[in-house]
């Protein structure tokens, strides 16, 4: 494979980027003298996995499953979901609800349910899909900018969720509910649940015309449904299925510390799906994508965090150097940026010829 084609191949950005993080801990530990392999030991302790690149997996699954549908939603509308941490947020909270009952702050035992817990997961399920449905609706029906659009539950949802909580933290305190955020066997469960979720995906894009059906009314719409393309239908299931996959994020990330905390939970991790995408080599402007760099975009901004806690930088400063990558990546997929680059290629071109 020639230099210019492996520098054009989509995963190209994404891997550049992983290699980086790579090679910024593996400097860090031969600093602090320990071996040159000691990020990727992974050993078994108390009869679960170990280690700095098993827990980048695990703590990195809620945006990989975000990424999914923020990486549809931009395709389709050359828009982002701003509300998907919220969204998470309101999932969480309304499972919880159901599960404790209403104004109940804590339940500690299966007897002690309001209702069973396969109807909380659900229930969370559905709203993620009913908040969904709200943003396509206005982003395909009302023709509303997405970012306007999905400003109204980025700023409601939260506050939706304390409501149906009556302003509470509600505990679940339950091992059935405790393992989606923990472990079947020796193997972190949220790394189970994003793989699945990615590929269910994956075959529904690829063993069907759908991938292609986005890509098309990303690049242009109005030809999309010239060509009998019913674009907004496209763009309304896009988002559907970002809300279906906020709500998954937020049964993960609640069931980690078993309980609703509606103040904390998918805070700011609309910029980490956002971030994933565009460090997976997606334009932002929509069209074609790639998933599975939006999948090693996710993972890399969990390494990102995970490395800038090592390094003892502050967790407060972390959004700082993320909205910096963010500023990058978008100025790099900037035309003029884009057509400046391809001048000074065909210049260089030319002075490799007269030689």
């Amino acid at each position: 494979m020639t230099k210019k084609k492996i520098t054009q191949h989509p995963l190209f950005l994404p891997l550049v980027c992983v290699l980086l993080v790579l090679a910024v801990n593996v400097i860090y530990d031969i600093s602090q003298g320990n071996g040159i392999f000691n990020f990727f030991i992974t050993t078994i302790e108390n009869g679960v996995l170990q280690g700095r690149l098993i827990t980048i997996l695990n703590r990195g699954s809620e945006v990989a499953i975000l990424a999914i549908g923020m990486t549809l939603v931009v395709s389709a509308s050359a828009g982002t979901d701003i509300s998907v941490g919220s969204v998470m947020s309101l999932c969480a909270s309304f499972c919880c609800m159901l599960v404790a009952g209403y104004g109940v702050s804590a339940v500690s035992s299966p007897e002690e349910f309001s209702m069973p817990l396969i109807v909380g997961i659900l229930g969370a399920l559905l709203m993620g899909c009913l908040c969904g449905a709200f943003n396509g609706t206005l982003v395909a029906y009302l023709n509303i900018q997405p970012m306007v659009a999905t400003l109204i539950l980025w700023s409601a949802a939260r506050a939706i969720g304390l409501l149906l909580c009556n302003n509470l933290i509600v505990y679940v305190r339950v091992p059935e509910y405790g393992i989606f955020g923990g472990y079947i066997g020796f193997l972190p469960t949220p790394i189970l649940i994003a793989a699945v979720c990615i590929l269910a995906v994956s075959l529904v894009l690829k063993k069907t015309a759908m991938g292609m059906y986005i890509q098309s009314v990303g690049i242009n719409k109005k030809a999309s449904r010239i060509a009998g393309l019913n674009s907004r239908r496209i763009i309304f299931i896009c988002y559907l299925l970002c809300g279906l996959c906020a709500g998954i994020a937020g049964l993960v990330n609640s069931s980690r510390i078993t309980s609703a905390d509606s103040n904390n939970i998918g805070l700011n991790m609309e910029l980490d799906a956002i971030l994933a995408v565009a460090l997976g080599g997606n334009s932002l402007g929509g069209g074609k994508f790639n998933l599975a760099g939006s999948i090693i975009g996710a993972y890399t901004i969990q390494a990102i965090t995970t490395t800038m806690y090592n390094l003892g930088i502050s967790s407060a400063v972390t959004p700082v150097f993320k909205a910096v990558v963010v500023i990058v990546i978008v100025a790099i997929q900037a035309p003029p940026v884009r057509i400046w680059f391809q001048k000074l290629r065909a210049q260089n071109h030319k002075e490799v010829a007269r030689v």
